[in-house]
């Protein structure tokens, strides 16, 4: 392998008569000045006599061929292997053209691949095509993973990709982007299973009611369980908001949450709310304003109270005008019904039912929580619980810094899948303010975000622009692709290449390592209660609901037209299904055609003999 052609500080050709090469895998230059120079392959070509060599004037030109030439490459027979190189650290001088060029060893790019130990990062996957350096490299490193590829469960062949976590307190905040079928979700998983070993708290907000760990995927001794390590919690059944813990500010940004407010319906929060209010002593004091107001003067309110046909109501009458004296002026009727509709909405949703200590118990023990519900009510409720969870953290480590004493709270990890509809671009909401303040303070504090989207193009961008660490799945969207582009290092042959990955295959733009590798997600130790295909899924239901019914009336074979009503009582006698005369027919006739019976069995009375395909 020889260095061809007209050569850059960066960029160069090599070719070689031997040796294909493959786009992403590194080699070492052996330059007679500079010495030993450190490349990565980013185009690779195959020539023969068959094609002509100046159809791609655009990667290999005149210089190239003449320097093929010159060292011995008979350009008119021989199938010649070009590839376009690019150094990992830029050059003093240009390489000298001519130079050797080989394979490097584990050694000499051990501290550019790998950074950090096992114990201490993220095993997320392999580096792509590093399998000539991975022979190799060091025990430690051996027999991490496994790789799904073409349906197969595969050991390690490559270098581990060892994601350094303790970097992200200097290079903050990770984004995981691609389109549908990409491997996103599967590699946000892997990310979620190594947080779970490491013991990270981390807060997942989960609109899609996949990301439970329970069921395994990965049939080995070495298969980690997670059992311990993780718990599902759903909003409105396990967790919620304890009203009388709310500020002023906590409540309108729940209700802003939950229906966007006009700054009339925030003067009615600031006015009608008061510190330990219950849920139902403000929606009661909301109510009676409101029906004050229906009546539309004090003339009216009085004669309600002259007229009350007991004490008790008459008393209710008289709250009702203190109210309406008091607040009438200052809170318009059609903004205190709507702040009342936004606080009855979010109470039949479940949000006022419970509280937040089990999650703040959860971060304590380094788990992971799963947060579920609907993306409106996660919406809903991450504004408050991050704005409370965020904020207690600061104020802890404030605390140490003033010398001041605070109870402890954990560093923690904010994590959600569809990230676009709690932090969008182009509009604010509470979520997204939240998110936006962690995604620019959040470093100094221990707090920090992994936000996963199929559509980075719709995500903030001042939050877009603080995601240090980029994993790049298939996308094929030209406006998520260049919104990709403007927010990493790839260039454009790996832009051009994001519309045709291999689901699991990714690139990973990372800042801490200063620059894109070329990686696979490993196979998850779990596996999503979501897995099964529905196709497969349309075709058990059936076959459970024909051996249902089958055992239903295979005692009562053979059946004529005589016996139809009488079965037709015994089966609903036996299992509580009612069949019509024509219904039953219908099903028998089915299962005729699906060979569980035969033809004869329904008319004639022939034994039954069950047809064995």
């Amino acid at each position: 392998m020889k260095v061809v052609g007209i050569t850059t500080q960066q960029e160069f050709f090599i070719g070689s008569k031997e040796r294909n090469f493959r786009i992403n895998e590194f080699l070492i230059v052996e330059d007679t000045y500079q010495g030993d120079l450190l490349g990565e392959v980013v185009e690779a070509k195959t020539y023969n006599r068959y094609i002509p060599l100046n159809i791609y004037g655009d990667f290999v030109d005149n210089s190239v061929l003449d320097s093929l030439k010159a060292l011995g490459y008979d350009v008119d027979e021989d199938t010649i292997y070009v590839a376009k190189v690019r150094l990992l650290n830029e050059a003093l001088y240009p390489v000298q053209t001519g130079s050797d060029v080989r394979l490097p060893k584990f050694s000499e790019i051990k501290n550019i691949m790998i950074n950090t130990k096992k114990e201490e990062g993220l095993v997320l996957g392999v580096i792509r095509n590093t399998d000539d350096v991975a022979e190799e490299m060091d025990e430690e490193f051996k027999d991490l993973l496994y790789t799904f590829e073409e349906g197969e469960l595969l050991p390690q062949r490559e270098l581990p990709y060892i994601f350094d976590i303790r970097a992200m307190h200097q290079y903050p905040h990770m984004g995981v982007f691609g389109g549908s079928g990409s491997g996103k979700s599967f590699g946000l998983r892997v990310i979620l299973e190594e947080l779970m070993l490491q013991g990270i708290p981390t807060i997942v907000l989960d609109p899609h009611y996949e990301m439970d760990f329970s069921e395994t995927a990965i049939e080995k001794d070495t298969t980690p369980s997670f059992s311990d390590k993780f718990k599902c919690l759903q909003i409105g059944i396990h967790v919620g908001v304890k009203f009388e813990d709310l500020s002023a500010q906590d409540l309108k940004n729940l209700l802003d949450a939950a229906g966007r407010l006009t700054d009339s319906m925030n003067n009615v929060v600031d006015v009608l709310f008061k510190r330990r209010d219950s849920y139902h002593s403000f929606a009661n004091r909301l109510q009676m304003l409101s029906e004050a107001q229906e009546e539309g003067s004090i003339g009216k309110i009085e004669a309600r109270i002259d007229n009350a046909s007991d004490d008790e109501e008459r008393k209710a009458w008289k709250e009702r005008k203190e109210l309406y004296e008091s607040y009438d002026k200052s809170c318009p009727y059609s903004s205190v019904r709507g702040i009342s509709w936004r606080l009855r909405r979010l109470g039949n949703d479940g949000v006022f039912s419970k509280d937040i200590r089990e999650i703040e118990d959860g971060l304590q023990n380094g788990k992971l929580i799963v947060i579920q519900g609907s993306t409106r009510i996660l919406q809903v409720f991450s504004t408050y619980l991050l704005n409370n969870l965020y904020h207690k953290r600061r104020d802890y480590k404030d605390a140490i810094y003033k010398r001041t004493q605070a109870d402890y709270f954990p560093p923690f990890i904010v994590v959600t899948d569809e990230a676009h509809n709690f932090a969008p671009k182009g509009y604010d909401s509470p979520s997204k303010s939240v998110l936006k303040e962690i995604s620019q303070e959040g470093r100094k504090y221990g707090v920090f975000l992994i936000l996963a989207t199929q559509r980075p193009t719709l995500l903030d961008e001042t939050i877009t622009a603080q995601l240090n660490s980029k994993f790049i799945f298939r996308t094929v969207r030209a406006s998520d692709i260049m919104t990709i582009k403007e927010e990493t290092d790839l260039t454009m042959e790996e832009s051009r290449r994001l519309p045709y990955l291999r689901t699991g295959d990714v690139f990973i733009s990372s800042a801490s390592m200063g620059r894109t590798i070329y990686a696979r997600v490993r196979a998850a130790y779990s596996t999503s209660p979501h897995t099964e295909n529905p196709f497969d899924e349309l075709k058990s239901k059936a076959k459970e609901e024909d051996d249902k019914f089958y055992n239903l009336i295979m005692n009562k074979l053979p059946i004529n037209d005589i016996d139809m009503v009488h079965i037709i009582t015994d089966i609903e006698k036996e299992a509580n299904i009612t069949y019509t005369v024509d219904a039953l027919e219908e099903r028998l006739k089915l299962m005729v055609n699906k060979g569980y019976i035969t033809k004869e069995e329904t008319l004639f009375g022939y034994r039954y003999k069950r047809n064995v395909n």
